[in-house]
């Protein structure tokens, strides 16, 4: 595969995302190693003085850890992934704007109405997405992914599979990323 051009990112939900506890735990271990970290356990510190030192660290450090809108999208997508498999359409649909179009007119309903029908008709559903590569547009962005969507009784292998290029429009309304279009080709 090419080159990605330089505004396009990638959110890859089948890696090891930098909210993980492994990763959070080795950045706890390079702040403790920080001159600040010593400055604060010589002698001379109070306890008040110590606990508004660290407030103040911990604010900056929230300031810079403030997610980006990319990684808010990826985590919106990670999210409405889960919730489909998890059988929990509410939370799937949460992402869904109320302007929504789709393949065939698919309004928001039509969407809501099929996933009701496809978790009445199947005890387990799957689905697996490939690393999306994303396109920022200021508040909009075009994310591109490839599905693996499955369903069955739950055996060792699914009893429908199908795969699918997704091609999907969002963006920001009230603060959360909401899918806004999509259009989608089977792949097999």
């Amino acid at each position: 595969m090419g080159s990605v051009p330089a505004h396009v990112g990638a959110c890859g939900l089948v890696g090891v995302h930098d909210r993980s506890i492994p990763f959070r735990m080795e950045k706890a271990k390079r702040l403790q190693r920080l001159p600040i970290a010593a400055a604060l356990n010589a002698p001379g510190w109070t306890g008040l003085l110590k606990a508004t030192a660290l407030l103040l660290m911990l604010a900056a450090l929230a300031a810079c850890e403030r997610a980006t809108p990319e990684q808010r999208l990826c985590e919106r997508l990670d999210a409405m992934q889960t919730a489909l498999s998890e059988r929990r359409p509410a939370e799937f649909i949460d992402g869904v704007s109320e302007e929504f179009s789709g393949n065939g007119g698919m309004d928001r309903a039509a969407v809501h109405n099929l996933l009701r029908v496809q978790l009445l008709a199947n005890r387990h559903v799957g689905a697996k997405l490939g690393p999306a590569q994303v396109e920022m547009h200021g508040r909009q962005a075009t994310v591109r992914f490839t599905a693996v969507l499955t369903g069955g009784s739950g055996r060792l292998l699914p009893d429908s599979a199908q795969v699918y290029r997704v091609t999907s429009g969002w963006r920001e309304e009230g603060g959360q990323w909401r899918i806004h279009y999509a259009q989608w080709e089977p792949q097999l």
